[in-house]
C-alpha cells in the first residue's frame, strides 16, 4: 500500500481523520430531526463536476486523488502515458450509490418540487458511477469495478483489488469504499428496524444500543511489490491477505456461535501465511449493536484471546457503510505505518473481555506483523483483511 485517501466525519482528508483518531475526536452530531448522524464535509469540487456526482462520488473521487498523489504519482500521469492506463484499475465498494439522487427524482415525478426531472437522473445514480468517475477523472482504463456486500463492501473492494494484481491482471489499484446516506429516508428506514441508536456510537459498551450513520470514504493505492519498489515509492504496509465468508443465517442478525466471523478471520490469516500469534492487532467492525458486538467479541476471544489490541473506530466516525471498510484499512494501514493504534470513542464501560484499546492512543506491541481490519454486514457478509508492518 504506498496510497491513502479519506474524507470522513473527523475532516476532508488523512491528515484529518489520523490526527483527529488520536486526539479522541467525535464525528457524531445531533440532527434537527432528531436523529444523530456523523455527516462529513462537503467536497470542494468545482460546481460543474459537483452537478454531474452524487455526494458519495464526490467523496470517492476526492479521496481517489489524495490517494493517488500520497503515492507519489501526477493528475495526469495516466492521461499521459507516463503510468500505463491498461494496467490501472478501480475497486470500490459501497452499498446504496447515489440513493439521494433517486430520493430527490421521486419527489420531482410526484410533483412535490416544481422542479423538472434532470436527464442524467438514472447514471448518476447508480451505485457503479463512483468506481466510474474515478477512472475517468485519473485515466484508468484497465478496469473500473464496484463491489456490494452490504456493510461489507469496502473490505471486500480492497481484497479484490488485491488478487486482481497477484494473477497479474494490473500493477497499480486504487481500491476502498464510499457510501453517503444520512437524510431522513435512510434513517428512518434503519430506525424502523430498531438499528440506529438515539445518542451515539458506544462499541463494546454494556449500554450500546446501535449505530450511528456515517459517511465519507476511504480509498488506498495497492501496487505490486516489484513496481512500487521499481519507482521507489514509500511503503506503508504489505497487503498480506483476505477472507470471505457467508454466515447464511439472518438477514441482519449474525449467527450467535460466530463461527461465519471466525470463518473469514481464519482465512484471511491462512491467505497472508499467517497464524493468530502473528496477529498485534485488531480493527474491530464493531457497530455497537447488541448482537454484532456480542459475536465479534466471541469470535475474537475463541482466535486470539484477551491479549490482543483492538480498537474500534465506528464510535468517532459512525458506520459508513460500504465506506466502512476502505476508511478502517487506511486506519489500519496508518496505524501499522505510525506504529499506534488509535484509541475506541464512546466505550466506558466495556462489557466483554477485550483488550480494548480506550482513552489514549497505544504503542502497537513490537511483538507480532499483522493487523486486522474486520467488516461484516447485514446478510451474513463477513470480510476481513490482513495487513502486513513494511518491511
Amino acid at each position: 500500500m504506498t496510497g491513502c485517501g479519506a474524507v470522513t466525519p473527523l475532516g476532508p482528508d488523512t491528515a484529518s481523520l489520523w490526527r483527529g483518531l488520536l486526539s479522541g475526536e467525535c464525528g457524531v452530531r445531533a440532527r434537527d430531526d432528531g436523529y444523530v448522524a456523523a455527516p462529513a464535509p462537503t467536497p470542494p469540487l468545482p460546481h460543474v463536476q459537483a452537478r454531474t456526482l452524487n455526494r458519495s462520488a464526490q467523496f470517492a473521487v476526492t479521496a481517489a486523488r489524495e490517494a493517488w498523489a500520497d503515492a507519489g504519482f501526477g493528475p495526469r500521469d495516466l492521461h499521459d502515458g507516463v503510468l500505463d492506463p491498461a494496467r490501472a484499475g478501480v475497486t470500490l465498494g459501497t452499498v446504496m450509490g447515489g440513493i439521494e439522487v433517486l430520493l430527490t427524482a421521486d419527489r420531482i415525478v410526484h410533483g412535490r418540487t416544481g422542479r423538472p426531472l434532470a436527464p442524467r437522473t438514472a447514471p448518476k445514480a447508480i451505485p457503479s458511477a463512483a468506481s466510474a468517475h474515478i477512472a475517468m477523472d485519473l485515466g484508468v482504463r484497465g478496469e473500473a469495478r464496484t463491489v456490494v456486500s452490504a456493510c461489507a463492501s469496502g473490505t471486500e473492494a480492497i481484497g479484490q483489488a488485491l488478487d486482481r494484481i497477484r494473477h497479474g491482471h494490473t500493477d497499480i489499484a486504487i481500491a476502498g469504499g464510499t457510501e453517503a446516506i444520512i437524510n431522513p429516508t435512510v434513517l428512518a428506514s434503519f430506525a424502523a428496524m430498531r438499528a440506529l441508536s438515539a445518542t451515539g456510537s458506544r462499541p463494546f459498551d454494556r449500554t450500546r444500543d446501535g449505530f450511528v450513520l456515517g459517511e465519507g470514504a476511504g480509498l488506498l493505492i495497492l501496487e505490486s511489490l516489484d513496481h512500487a519498489l521499481a519507482r521507489g515509492a514509500r511503503i506503508y504496509c504489505e497487503a498480506a491477505g483476505w477472507g470471505l465468508s457467508a454466515d447464511a443465517h439472518h438477514v441482519v442478525a449474525p449467527r450467535p456461535d460466530a463461527t461465519g466471523i471466525t470463518a473469514a478471520l481464519t482465512k484471511a490469516l491462512v491467505d497472508a501465511g499467517a497464524v493468530p500469534a502473528d496477529v498485534a492487532h485488531i480493527n474491530a467492525h464493531a457497530t455497537a449493536t447488541v448482537a454484532g458486538d456480542a459475536a465479534e467479541t466471541r469470535a475474537l476471544l475463541a482466535l486470539f484471546g484477551p491479549k490482543i489490541p483492538v480498537t474500534a473506530p465506528k464510535g468517532a466516525i459512525g458506520h459508513l457503510q460500504g465506506g466502512a471498510g476502505g476508511v478502517e484499512a487506511v486506519i489500519t494501514a496508518l496505524t501499522l505505518h505510525h506504529g499506534l493504534i488509535p484509541p475506541t470513542v464512546g466505550c466506558t464501560d466495556q462489557d466483554g473481555t477485550l483488550n480494548l484499546v480506550t482513552e489514549k492512543p497505544q504503542p502497537l506491541p513490537a511483538r507480532g506483523n499483522i493487523a486486522l481490519s474486520n467488516s461484516y454486514g447485514f446478510g451474513g457478509h463477513n470480510a476481513v483483511l490482513a495487513l502486513r508492518r513494511y518491511p
